[in-house]
């Protein structure tokens, strides 16, 4: 062990990092840490992380948070997945949904059982078999039995932010409020010492959390981790986000719709929609963008426009010396895939499995830092995929995608599946073999053979399988109620809503 034990956390910066952190932290720790966050409410926050993947639903669940609770509080829908247009084609649409298609043999995934029925004159689309998706595209949700149905958020931030303050200061976190004038490094270790506020109060701690944002103001601009950039595999660098009134009853999915140079969001709340566009500035310029943007959303405006200026990559350690980045201190995967709030999430867990009690060792910072990059390469490479594997070459923007070199690891995963159908995952990677499936048919990879298990059935066997799971699907969306009705009645703002949570068998 190199440095003392730990008894004192303190984070800097508050937003969803901060909170979320605290909330962890306190409630896992208890008495055996004093956790200190240090937050300047003139410092804003990004704060447009509103949707999310399905891992959120099990860190909630590990802090003990109520599910409708949370939802009344935070505003929040329920999402099964991203809507895709006009990213294989102009005027094309897929959806990558959180749940399984079919039903996957132990040698092989549904796919090939699915290709092979192609050959046989079953021509139903890979997407008739997936529940998820079938209820998303027809705007309903319900809570299954057994966990059927998986789902995320889509949610208000900052009131997530501040329904984590609520949880956390009730669990002994104690909140300072000020700006940090300077980190001070002790002379002997190079470790943080302390951080002096512009009052001139001094914070000591024994473990740092730098939840600054692009700031990284402990990671960087103390300690010098640095960083590495991968614009030239994910090349917008721009995003524009505004908030609008809702125009229609919200669905249980996030829309990415891409344009000439980048692509726009728009996620329905219980109270509003988050709208915003992301860009590569090279092509598109911010007046331009901000037109583009207000040109198309749905409603009245509720703010002003906020930019948001970023670069894609990652920090090379994110756990360095007594400091761990969390969130966009750390490195940041652009919004398409919502990975933000996961990335979050997912350095906490790590962090209090690894929680360095009698003394940070080098080799859980090791480990640490091997994981979290890891992580964050995987995701990477699915977020490349969407760029790359495209048909359109309408403009510079997308000729650029289409022409950049990848990573072997992403080419090699388009080539085994172009050839085999396979998808292999590695070292508990997040997006699952369905994931994959869906977003590389959705942007035009066909494979050219499939696992010959799927030869083995008759025709009639066949027919069974592909018909039986599509009328399974269809019987179960046709029950499922609409989205915004069970969501109204699940954690609407009404008092009298909290009283149960409704069910389908």
């Amino acid at each position: 062990m190199t440095t003392p034990p730990i008894h004192r956390v303190v984070i800097a910066g508050g937003g969803t990092a901060g909170w979320m952190a605290a909330a962890a932290i306190a409630r896992t720790m208890g008495r055996t840490v004093a956790v200190t966050l240090v937050e300047s409410e003139a410092i804003g926050t990004v704060g447009v992380g509103e949707s999310t993947i399905p891992p959120i639903v099990t860190f909630n669940r590990l802090l003990g948070i109520n599910e409708a609770e949370f939802m009344r509080e935070t505003q929040a829908t329920f999402k099964l997945g991203i809507l895709f247009d006009n990213w294989k084609d102009r005027g094309d649409t897929y959806f990558h949904s959180f749940g399984t298609t079919g039903k996957d043999h132990w040698s092989a995934g549904f796919q090939h059982f699915w290709l092979h029925g192609l050959t046989r004159g079953h021509h139903q689309p890979f997407d008739d078999y997936c529940l998820e998706l079938r209820a998303a595209l027809q705007g309903k949700f319900a809570h299954l039995p057994d966990g059927r149905m998986n789902y995320a958020y889509q949610l208000d931030s900052g009131l997530y932010a501040r329904f984590l303050r609520k949880m956390a200061e009730a669990d002994g976190t104690t909140r300072i409020e000020g700006r940090i004038a300077q980190v001070e490094l002790n002379g002997e270790s190079g470790d943080i010492a302390a951080l002096t506020l512009d009052s001139g109060a001094r914070i000591e701690g024994d473990l740092f959390l730098d939840c600054t944002g692009f700031r990284a103001l402990l990671i960087e601009q103390a300690l010098h981790a640095g960083f590495d950039d991968w614009t030239h595999f994910l090349p917008c660098d721009s995003a524009i986000a505004v908030q609008t009134e809702s125009a229609r009853p919200a669905l249980p999915y996030t829309r990415a719709i891409a344009h000439d140079a980048g692509w726009q969001w728009r996620i329905p709340l219980q109270h509003r929609t988050g709208n915003g566009i992301v860009y590569c500035s090279r092509y598109l310029d911010h007046d331009a963008a901000l037109e583009r943007l207000l040109g198309t959303v749905e409603g009245p405006t509720l703010t002003e426009p906020n930019r948001i200026r970023f670069v894609t990559g990652a920090r090379r350690q994110q756990w360095h010396r007594n400091c761990v980045a969390i969130g966009l201190s750390g490195g940041f995967m652009e919004p398409l895939e919502s990975t933000s709030i996961h990335l979050i999430q997912r350095a906490i867990l790590r962090l209090l499995r690894m929680f360095p009690s009698a003394g940070i060792s080098p080799r859980d910072v090791a480990e640490f830092n091997e994981q979290q990059h890891t992580d964050m390469l995987q995701i990477r490479d699915f977020l490349i995929l969407h760029y790359k594997a495209t048909n359109r070459r309408d403009s510079a923007f997308w000729r650029q995608c289409a022409s950049m070199p990848v990573p072997d690891s992403l080419a090699h995963k388009i080539a085994l599946f172009r050839e085999t159908g396979r998808v292999f995952r590695k070292n508990d990677e997040l997006f699952a073999e369905n994931s994959w499936v869906q977003v590389m048919l959705g942007q035009g990879i066909v494979p050219e053979s499939y696992h010959p298990i799927a030869t083995k059935m008759r025709d009639d066997e066949l027919v069974r399988l592909l018909c039986g799971l599509r009328d399974t699907t269809n019987a179960t969306v046709d029950a499922l109620p609409d989205h915004a009705a069970y969501v109204a009645h699940y954690c609407s703002t009404a008092p009298s809503a909290s009283a149960g949570s409704p069910h389908l068998g």
